[in-house]
């Protein structure tokens, strides 16, 4: 048996540094192989991929690539958390949402909620909830003095907010042992609805409340989601929300408050996605740019920004819903990341209406999960130090700096709100979007990618109507939904979905990869794809086609067979009627109508396709 020496080893220490330059050598060695042929510099970009806002994730982070001084957690700049032990001693609040109208139902969900891992709630009224007076029968048998209530009622907030402070002082509750929100946010509510805001008067009556009789609970909640749900990049997310928190301080500021209780009154709430580390990144830059604000504002002290994380309703999709638990999931793990004091996992079936006690049961067991058995709050600022976040939190925060500086030139969020400027930067943000989720630059799992067309629609009782006439609410899925939803029209119309014709030429080591692509492209749009028999030629492919009651048809197999039979199959195709005949590739063949290859537009190819079929 072989001793170690006493003085430890070093296992690297027999081998010299690799280089940068090294490093780039080898990539060139790769990338020549697959027809690229850069060196240097050129070599690592071809390997780089261009995010919204401008920026750019490289394939290899170094000790070089320098970001500023994080500092340490629970100190400004307060990157790496708000407070020094973690987000909360026993790691984030685990806040359940609830936009039931019907005040029995939402308490039956409630106690049930609480008994099982929630921590605190999260109250929608008024008009796209609980009505105000509905309130005392919803939180009917709930200690209001262990648990934190969040507000979000809109033009209701008012009301609703007195209503809450009145079951408290009922309850008995004292007025220090008050915690949570009451949601007041008058400029991310006319983000949603277009509506005017007249005065922040009201607003600044809360808030004065709250800072003098109730110190545990705040007034305001800037919520960036109605820009989120808009379309909006990271980028724009945080500087609209800076612009909008940055707003609220003068308000409250012009109205007596000191800076620092002005500070104390604000919390804001962000989207996370299934990016974990733009997530990751964009929280902690946040952060970043809210204790900057505090700095010139002359109290850094009171920069530690109060976060309320929650599951992007964008990403979730509503063919193939259980998906959405995997998304959920990497998003709330990456909202424990970086650093949310709350974070809200919405159900799996959130976008099909209000979600059933098994999809709320999910949501709140993913953050028990990730707390109890993964011990992801045992780690402060897990992510710190990494060179990627900590590169990609610098870059994040700047680009948002901008946007906020020329919110604050358009002479503030109000204004900018009024005169369009964030919605038509929102706009054009979506618009480049959509061109990538067309093309299936930006996969959707069960959607644009390994659809499931014989999955029954799960279907929920629908919620209460959400706010309209202000900024959109778009969704990744929205184009897909529609095509499918053509589909599903035409299957309880004619009995059938519209079909295409796999038109597989040889073996299937030569058409098996490209009859898949082209099967998974259709299905997305609804149409269903019939691949038999496995395999066709010139003279079988019309009776073929004739038997599968498809309408158009895509052959499907290599270069060297489509050289040698493609038009001669096409040709067959459209002597038994194929409307259209496209090619799964690339190439000039007289009898192709239309080629589908990697990157094509696939919305417009399935858009186009069901209009020739005739589905309405």
């Amino acid at each position: 048996m072989t001793v170690l020496p006493d003085d430890g080893l070093s296992l690297a220490a027999e081998f010299p540094d690799a280089t940068h330059e090294q490093w780039h050598r080898l990539v060139e060695g790769v990338l020549r192989k697959s027809g690229k042929d850069v060196s240097g510099t050129a070599a690592e970009e071809a390997l780089s991929t261009t995010l919204e806002d401008g920026l750019i994730t490289r394939p290899l982070y170094t000790a070089r690539d320098a970001a500023p001084d994080a500092g340490l957690p629970g100190f400004a700049p307060f990157v790496r958390g708000s407070v020094p032990e973690g987000s909360t001693p026993g790691g984030w609040d685990v806040r359940q949402r609830y936009a039931s109208a019907d005040p029995a139902r939402t308490n039956e969900a409630v106690l049930t909620d609480l008994e099982n891992g929630v921590t605190s709630l999260w109250l929608t009224a008024g008009p796209a909830g609980l009505p105000v007076s509905g309130l005392e029968r919803a939180l009917d048998g709930v200690y209001l003095d262990l648990v934190p209530l969040a507000l979000d009622a809109g033009d209701q907030t008012e009301p609703a907010a007195r209503e809450l402070l009145r079951l408290y002082a009922a309850a008995g509750v004292a007025d220090d042992a008050v915690r949570g929100t009451l949601g007041a946010d008058p400029l991310g509510h006319k983000a949603r609805t277009g509506e005017k805001v007249t005065s922040f008067e009201g607003v600044v009556d809360l808030a004065r409340l709250c800072g003098e009789r109730h110190p545990g609970l705040r007034a305001l909640t800037v919520d960036a989601l109605p820009y989120h749900e808009a379309g909006a990049s990271a980028a724009q997310e945080l500087g609209a929300s800076l612009a909008t928190g940055v707003e609220y301080l003068r308000a409250l500021h012009d109205a007596g408050l000191g800076v620092g209780k002005a500070f104390a009154q604000l919390e804001f709430r962000y989207a996370a996605t299934a990016d974990q580390f733009l997530t990751i990144a964009k929280l902690r830059a946040a952060r970043r740019l809210w204790a900057r604000v505090a700095e010139v504002s002359g109290v850094p002290a009171a920069g530690a920004q109060r976060q309320h994380a929650v599951t992007s309703p964008v990403m979730m999709t509503r063919r193939d819903p259980w998906v959405n638990m995997l998304r959920t999931t990497v998003a709330c793990l990456a909202a424990g990341v970086g650093g949310a004091n709350a974070v809200t996992v919405l159900p799996f079936d959130h976008e099909l209406g209000l979600p059933d006690a098994f999809a709320r049961r999910i949501a709140r067991n993913t953050s028990t999960i990730l707390l109890e058995e993964s011990h992801l709050a045992r780690v402060i600022d897990p992510a710190g130090g990494s060179w990627y976040v900590e590169r990609l939190t610098d870059e994040l925060a700047h680009a948002a700096w901008e946007f906020f500086k020329e919110i604050e030139r358009a002479d503030g969020q109000a204004a900018a709100l009024r005169s369009g400027l964030v919605g038509d930067r929102i706009a054009a943000t979506w618009a480049e979007r959509k061109k990538k989720l067309a093309r299936r630059r930006e996969p959707i799992t069960g959607v644009s990618e390994f659809p499931l067309l014989a999955e029954r629609t799960v279907e929920r009782e629908p919620a209460p109507a959400g706010h309209t006439g202000g900024l959109p609410r778009v969704r990744r899925d929205e184009a897909y939904e529609e095509l499918r939803a053509r589909s599903d029209a035409h299957l309880d119309t004619t009995g059938a979905r519209p079909k295409v014709f796999i038109a597989a030429l040889g073996p299937a080591a030569a058409h098996t990869a490209r009859a898949t692509f082209a099967s998974n492209l259709f299905m997305a749009g609804g149409v269903e794809a019939v691949h038999d028999p496995v395999s066709v030629d010139a003279e079988s492919a019309a009776d073929a086609f004739a038997a599968s009651g498809a309408t158009v048809a895509c052959v499907c197999s290599s270069d060297a067979l489509y050289a040698e039979q493609a038009d001669a199959v096409a040709r067959a195709l459209k002597s038994a009627g194929a409307l259209r005949v496209f090619l799964a590739g690339r190439g000039e063949f007289t009898d192709i109508d239309e080629y589908v290859f990697a990157g094509c537009d696939a919305v417009a190819v399935l858009t186009s396709t069901l209009d020739r079929m005739g589905v309405a």
